[in-house]
């Protein structure tokens, strides 16, 4: 765990890139990853949502095959507004969430940006395009995209190499103990530790609403870094899509500084 800095708020994201709802919730995350971007520090930890289907049971939504997945995933882009293929799960579903969730972590040891930019890339393959990010080919195809536009973040076939040499293999091992040590049992979930407060827990798909409520609690002093115009906050991330971009509200362009860049 990294030291937090005095007066700094560090989050822990507990995730997995076939999660729905954490895909669902990536407006909110990345609002609030660009509004408090000086004082807040994060780091993900990847939760391997479905090992196998022999070996997965979401009881609450009464999940226990590929096919029942669809369903869920439908009401997940009907809540959020986020688009979603749920068609993946009828014409070809993932076997397990394993291998991408060790696929961002060979991202991860090449650099933070690094990992961060694979893992929405792996969520875009699935929930938009409907790829099957348990395929290996997947995988790399979009190691190799993020390698083609982004040259010097990241290296495709240092990724390659970490995969057969199972590099991201331990990292994830490590990852499963710290979701059992804090008996994370719904994602996404995100814990907020702040030096001289309380943890406190978010869990589950929550409006932008709810975040301020919480950090309210930690900070209370803290102001939102507002955007001088829509396409500054485009042009912070990757890509955006639609209902990113409608996350902000109009009266979000104020004429602050262009931010710097994570």
């Amino acid at each position: 765990m990294s030291t937090i800095t005095a007066g700094q708020v560090e989050v822990t994201y507990f995730t997995d890139p076939l999660c729905c709802w954490s895909w669902a919730m990536e407006p909110q995350w990345r609002r609030f990853r660009f509004e408090f971007r000086d004082r807040v520090q994060w780091r993900y930890c990847m939760s391997g949502l479905l090992p196998a289907w022999n070996q997965f049971q979401d009881s609450a939504h009464a999940v226990s095959r590929p096919a029942q997945m669809g369903p869920l995933w439908m009401e997940a882009s009907h809540l959020s507004g986020m688009p979603i293929n749920s068609a993946v799960w009828a014409l070809n579903p993932p076997a397990s969430s394993y291998p991408a969730c060790i696929a961002v972590k060979c991202a991860q040891a090449q650099s933070f940006d690094a990992g961060e930019n694979y893992l929405r890339l792996l969520r875009e393959a699935i929930m938009l395009h409907g790829k099957n990010i348990a395929d290996v080919a997947v995988l790399f195809d979009v190691a190799d995209y993020l390698s083609a536009i982004m040259a010097s973040l990241f290296d495709a076939e240092r990724f390659r190499q970490d995969w057969e040499s199972k590099e991201g293999v331990a990292a994830f091992r490590n990852d499963l103990a710290e979701v059992r040590l804090k008996n994370i049992k719904r994602f996404p979930t995100l814990l907020f530790r702040r030096q001289d407060k309380a943890p406190m827990v978010l869990q589950g798909y929550r409006p932008y609403a709810v975040w301020l409520q919480l950090l309210q609690q930690l900070s209370p002093d803290w102001k939102p870094q507002k955007a001088s115009s829509l396409d500054v906050y485009k042009q912070h991330w990757l890509n955006t899509l639609e209902r990113e971009e409608k996350e902000l509200p109009a009266e979000s362009w104020l004429q602050n500084p262009e931010p710097t860049s994570r």
